[in-house]
């Protein structure tokens, strides 16, 4: 008898145990059910310049047929809708589809299309009738072929600068020049070429910099610009390091002094002859008598010669 009623006293135990497991399990299921839950596979996704790019917005669990989706893009603080009562709208018309249930696919990415991106999903039957997800999508730009500037020539021990520009790749390019197709290291002390050359290298400005050239400092250059989407290149330019010719300078020097002094001779020598002096008076400036003697002068023909015309007053 003692035996029966532990039994059952074990087997109402084992019931109760079994109904508080499927009550727990049936309270998560509900709960599970009831709420609407999104995920992503990737939170900060990238591509290319024209690629197509997912931006994966998955519902693990939802019991509303069906919900409101929508898809906002966020640039400077400013949000807009790009999916927006089941049609694409705003920036990505013409460009994006949705891909079931909610996942945005943009066909043909622009630079424009980098931002933030905020999956919204309303479920008014469920407990919990909202969730959202936020992407960070970058665009990635290759450079353009950057502008670059090198002086033609320049004479032994003095100064010059190289400078390379680009600004249209996405994120900032980093630069790199080249000196007769090989490429010229940050740190001239880790290559035996350019070990003897005294210059820097800015990655980020793309500037070149001599503090003093060399003459195997010649060659032609260009600059590359790069970044994760690709790279361009500027056309090579010749620039050449000459020496000075300081005799020649000399030379020049005294042969202009030689012409001044020469010119300085010839000047004095002249005036001393007389070649600058002016005559003061010539047979054809010569001044007639003041009349008041009442007699007519006239000049003849011949030079100098006067003769005087009968005019007399009583």
């Amino acid at each position: 008898m003692y035996g029966q009623t532990e039994h059952c006293i074990d087997s109402k135990m084992a019931l109760t145990r079994l109904a508080c497991i499927l009550v727990l399990l049936s309270t998560h299921c509900y709960f599970n059910v009831l709420a609407v839950i999104l995920r992503t596979t990737n939170d900060a996704p990238w591509a290319n310049e024209f690629e197509s790019i997912e931006l994966s917005c998955l519902i693990e669990s939802i019991s509303t047929n069906d919900p409101r989706i929508e898809w906002k893009k966020i640039k400077d603080g400013e949000p807009s809708y790009v999916y927006f009562e089941k049609k694409i709208s705003g920036d990505l018309e013409g460009r994006a589809r949705i891909r079931e249930p909610a996942t945005l696919v943009i066909t043909n990415a622009t630079r424009s299309d980098s931002a933030s991106y905020r999956c919204e999903v309303t479920a008014p039957i469920d407990q919990k009738t909202f969730d959202e997800i936020l992407i960070n999508l970058v665009v990635r730009v290759k450079p353009v072929v950057p502008k670059c500037a090198v002086p033609k020539s320049v004479p032994v021990g003095k100064a010059a600068e190289l400078r390379c520009v680009e600004d249209e790749g996405f994120p900032k390019s980093q630069y790199q020049w080249f000196r007769n197709k090989e490429e010229i290291p940050d740190d001239p002390k880790t290559s035996p070429k350019f070990f003897n050359s005294s210059y820097t290298l800015n990655a980020e400005t793309g500037t070149l910099k001599f503090s003093a050239v060399r003459k195997d400092d010649s060659g032609e250059y260009f600059c590359r610009a790069k970044n994760d989407a690709g790279h361009s290149e500027c056309v090579p330019q010749t620039m050449e390091v000459y020496n000075i010719n300081i005799a020649g300078i000399i030379l020049g020097v005294l042969v202009v002094v030689v012409v001044l002094l020469c010119i300085t001779v010839g000047i004095c020598c002249a005036y001393k002859r007389g070649y600058f002096v002016s005559q003061k008076q010539t047979g054809n400036n010569y001044k007639a008598p003041a009349k008041g003697d009442g007699v007519d002068y006239v000049r003849t023909e011949d030079e100098g010669d006067f003769r005087h015309k009968s005019s007399f007053v009583i």
